[in-house]
């Protein structure tokens, strides 16, 4: 039930002379859970006369500010904006798939793998196996070992999809947690001497020089990180062979999708990141897992291009809350047996902050990133050539609403070229109150927190 104070706040905003302004400015973010507040001023004026043709100004609005949806891409914070940013992948994954958005559709001829590299063991967790449909016990053993911590290292239970254990560690006392979050520093880097790898071992495999390989072959690849309930992250990336001139050239008649995965195979087992020995920590050297998923993406076979934009979109707009973390920064004064966080996911986190401390460690920056694991990369990459960009999407849109705002009379027609536009703006606060809270909710049908606040 809504408090007596949000409720309170919602008959304040009914009241509210200026109401039906604000309630189109709440549509006009599409149900933002957390809208940033503008204030300021657009004016045009004629270049050559000095004139003011149009002007626009805060001062008028509901609470003087703008309200703008906050463009965030984790669905954990806002839904509906993680929504546009989880669209706007698919688009720019599948024109690299099937053409569109800049991208020729003779690009569906190229060679093109879909690519899982995933993170070694750090010791043995709950999970869930399937077979033809069957669910198969955890871990059973019938000879099982007992580990120093006195725990038998087996599990026969057949988990549910959805329990809490999975990813959770059958002896957390003999589970790697300084592996676990090195790997999660690391894996960006190890992604990028594996693109190395992968240039080197199709020049090799074709005689020529990397040099010579540039001027034949284009490694074009799109990339997402997903966390995997245990805490460590895995990259899903479509690679996709072009010309030299990108995908409106085609490949030569040696670069198949044979010699392309026979590339894949090689660097994944090739690469490694050496971590320097530091206060109580060994030196160690940082690899990909054994498991390695190579499959081809066809137009209408198993693995079609639909499929795997929105399997990449799907991850794009997430982090690491399947693995029980929160969606913010930690502090090391913060209490962590006070945040409510899994078992699993605070030891992770304990052990980026005892990381974080050590002199050797510190490029790492493992304390910013705690509540991330460990890992600071980017979620969703994509070499220059793969597609479109999120830049060239999002002014495609906005060049629709303008030109939607001229022909609903809301903008004037202006020719660009012989008008300036002068525009001031300033953070004026984020978020609602609890009772424009209720009502944004019923106006675009999205769900708040009654725990939520207008942050100034």
């Amino acid at each position: 039930m809504p408090s007596p104070h949000a409720v309170a706040g919602m008959v304040s905003r009914l009241n509210d002379p200026h109401y039906a302004r604000w309630a189109s400015q709440v549509r006009a973010t599409g149900g933002c859970r957390q809208p940033i507040h503008l204030r300021g001023k657009v004016q045009h004026i004629d270049r050559a006369t000095g004139e003011l043709l149009h002007s626009y100004s805060t001062r008028t609005e509901p609470d003087g500010v703008l309200r703008v949806p906050c463009k965030t891409r984790r669905a954990s914070r806002c839904p509906a904006c993680a929504e546009v940013y989880r669209a706007d992948t698919y688009q720019l994954i599948r024109a690299g798939l099937a053409g569109g958005k800049g991208v020729p559709e003779t690009v569906t001829a190229h060679p093109c793998l879909f690519v899982t590299l995933t993170a070694p063991s750090f010791g043995v967790v709950h999970t869930r196996r399937e077979k033809n449909g069957k669910v198969l016990p955890c871990h059973a053993r019938r000879d099982a070992a007992t580990c120093p911590h006195g725990r038998v290292m087996s599990c026969t239970a057949r988990h549910g999809a959805e329990e809490t254990c999975l990813g959770e560690p059958l002896c957390p006392d003999c589970y790697d947690y300084a592996g676990s979050v090195l790997f999660n520093a690391l894996s960006p880097e190890l992604w990028r001497r594996f693109t190395l790898a992968l240039h080197r071992r199709l020049a090799k495999a074709a005689g020529l020089t990397q040099r010579e390989l540039r001027e034949q072959v284009t490694v074009s690849f799109a990339k997402v990180a997903e966390y995997q309930r245990r805490g460590v992250v895995h990259f899903h990336a479509v690679i996709r062979l072009d010309g030299p001139d990108g995908p409106a050239s085609p490949p030569p008649a040696w670069a198949m999708a044979d010699a392309l995965a026979d590339a894949v195979r090689h660097a994944a087992s090739a690469v490694s990141v050496p971590v320097p020995a530091a206060e109580s920590e060994p030196a160690r050297v940082l690899r990909w897992g054994a498991q390695l998923d190579i499959r081809p993406i066809t137009m209408g076979g198993e693995l079609t291009d639909q499929a795997v934009a929105g399997y990449i979109a799907k991850y794009a707009t997430k982090a690491a809350e399947c693995v029980g973390t929160l969606d913010r920064r930690v502090s090391p004064l913060d209490d962590l047996d006070a945040l409510p966080l899994r078992a699993h996911a605070r030891r992770l986190i304990a052990e980026c902050f005892r990381l974080g401390a050590l002199d050797e460690l510190a490029d790492l920056r493992l304390t910013q990133w705690a509540h991330m694991l460990g890992f600071r990369g980017h979620f969703s990459t994509k070499s220059r050539r793969y597609s479109t960009t999120f830049g060239q999407i999002r002014e495609e849109r906005a060049e629709h609403m303008r030109a939607e705002a001229v022909s609903t009379g809301r903008l004037p027609l202006f020719d660009e070229d012989t008008v300036l536009v002068i525009t001031e703006w300033e953070y004026a606060g984020q978020g609602y109150s609890l009772g424009d809270a209720l009502l944004a909710a019923a106006l675009t049908g999205a769900r708040f927190s009654d725990s939520g606040g207008l942050r100034e």
